[in-house]
């Protein structure tokens, strides 16, 4: 998929929607003046240390726990040379190529700073791949979060070298070498230092992290939509999700989905239907009445990791570095601990908002809690299952995103003959933050189909006009109550109205959401 839209890529940091229009849609990329005069002017700082006679960690020597070898200079392009091939050894499963391509950008964009010390045409190089799109092959597993995302970007910069395997814009696999050449570009010849300034930054867990925050600020609303609807079709009240009830816990996120919870359970007959006096029950179960709470909560939680993504992206990140008066520094600012430990927390958020969906779907399941609803809302109980099942599955996911939510970024392994004894995991808390995601949004899909079967089982009681919308949409995808049929493809169509934006559209048609 590409696009006509033309990304610039300098000395100023990206923004996270940049980030998502080059990995997802294709965006092009573009190098600006002022970067090509900020890599000219850093190659020339880099070249003098190199001609000098201190030795220098990266440009004169080797590299990790061989920091104390002293490198001659006929040797200095093959250190770079081997620095890459022996980094480049990922295993495990393809990336998926949004990853890949976030990674290539955000790498190029630490390039054009100047900081680093590449040649204009190493950047140059990178920049047409992404516009040529060739996506090189990263494998799952290499990265321990610390010195950078050292193995998957080591992939790439072995495709700039020409060597190992790339997919081209029809998916197809070749050698870089043979695609390079097709695009009309040759292979980067290394200089001094260049094999680190490629490989040594958190753009992998950084590029995941700006995709989830990006998926997230979707999911959140599409969880206020089926807690709405739930809370509608199991008979709950909306009284509890007043604003001046809310105000008494003054957390942003909590105030955001109570709102969204009030607008679009606005003018709903089927709430109208229990609020008089004759309504015996005195309050709703947590799962509807604590819904802004938790949902609140993960997108208070959200708010806090897209802080610390955007410090990311206006970070600098290489070792050594090259300053703007000229000196070349060793530091730690690879380590990946700022983002693997929101990557962590994330996936915390993800478990619970998936978990009370998933508690919300069972009780409209339960004839003793889901007040006149026909067990599992199945067409004839016990000759059809209904959506027994469903359930189940969402179950087996809100384990497995327990299991997702235990912290990666607490488990350091040392490396390196002890020379790099602390590292981040942040690269393995990415992987399963998104795998957390497709979780949830299978487990909102089922919610959703399940509320929606319950609100046409109310009738003649309508929804709210908001919500109504939402019931509609998935009409169009999926029939409503009947006999047991083939549930699998209605979660999968659900599932990616969600992820195509179709649920929010419907609501938001109606009303606004936070």
């Amino acid at each position: 998929m590409s696009t006509t839209l033309e990304i610039p890529v300098g000395r100023e940091p990206l923004s996270p929607q940049d980030v998502v229009a080059v990995a997802r849609a294709g965006a092009r990329v573009q190098i600006t003046d002022d970067a090509r005069k900020a890599l000219t002017e850093g190659r020339e700082r880099v070249q003098a240390l190199a001609a000098g006679e201190v030795p220098a960690y990266g440009v004169s020597t080797g590299f990790g726990a061989l920091a104390t070898r002293h490198i001659a200079p006929d040797l200095r392009a093959k250190l770079q040379r081997s620095l890459i091939r022996s980094h480049a050894a990922g295993t495990g499963a393809e990336v998926e190529r949004e990853v890949v391509r976030a990674l290539m950008l955000l790498r190029l964009r630490t390039l054009t700073s100047g900081n680093t010390g590449v040649q204009v045409v190493t950047a140059e190089t990178l920049a047409g791949m992404l516009n040529a799109d060739i996506t090189p092959i990263v494998r799952e597993y290499g990265s321990l979060g610390c010195s950078g995302d050292l193995a998957p970007l080591s992939h790439i910069a072995l495709a700039l070298m020409g060597e190992g395997e790339v997919r081209t814009v029809d998916g197809t696999v070749t050698s870089a070498y043979t695609a390079l050449h097709s695009a009309g570009m040759r292979p980067v010849e290394l200089g001094a230092k260049e094999g680190l300034a490629l490989i040594n930054g958190t753009d992998g867990m950084l590029g995941m992290l700006l995709l989830a925050c990006h998926d997230l600020d979707r999911l959140v609303r599409v969880s206020d939509i089926s807690a709405a609807m739930s809370v509608e079709a199991l008979l709950g009240t909306d009284r509890v999700f007043a604003a001046d009830l809310q105000e008494l816990r003054p957390h942003p996120g909590q105030a955001s989905s109570a709102r969204n919870l009030r607008n679009l359970l606005a003018d709903s007959p089927i709430v109208a239907s229990h609020r008089g006096p004759d309504c015996t029950r005195v309050q709703d179960a947590y799962s509807l009445r604590c819904a802004p709470q938790v949902t609140g909560a993960v997108r208070d939680t959200l708010d806090h990791a897209r802080n610390v993504a955007m410090r990311e992206l206006a970070a600098i990140i290489d070792n050594p570095v090259v300053l703007d008066d000229g000196r070349v520094e060793s530091n730690g600012n690879f380590h990946g601990a700022p983002v693997g430990y929101v990557l962590d927390f994330l996936a915390i958020g993800v478990a619970d908002l998936a978990s009370i969906a998933e508690r919300r779907t069972d009780r409209m399941l339960d004839v003793a809690r889901s007040h006149g609803l026909p067990a599992f809302l199945a067409d004839d109980p016990g000759v059809d299952s209904g959506h027994m099942i469903a359930q189940y599955t969402q179950a087996a996911i809100v384990s497995e995103l327990k299991r997702l939510a235990a912290p990666a970024s607490v488990d350091s392994i040392p490396s390196s003959a002890m020379q790099e004894d602390h590292v981040s995991m942040g690269w393995s808390a990415a992987r399963k933050l998104r795998r957390a995601i497709d979780g949830l949004t299978s487990v909102l899909a089922v919610e959703l189909l399940t509320a929606a079967r319950a609100l046409d089982l109310r009738s003649p009681l309508l929804p709210a006009p908001a919500t109504g919308a939402v019931v509609r949409t998935l009409r169009e995808q999926v029939p409503g109550p009947g006999p047991d049929r083939y549930l699998a493809p209605e979660i999968d169509a659900v599932a990616a109205l969600i992820t195509d934006g179709s649920v929010l559209e419907a609501a938001e048609s109606v009303t606004s959401l936070a």
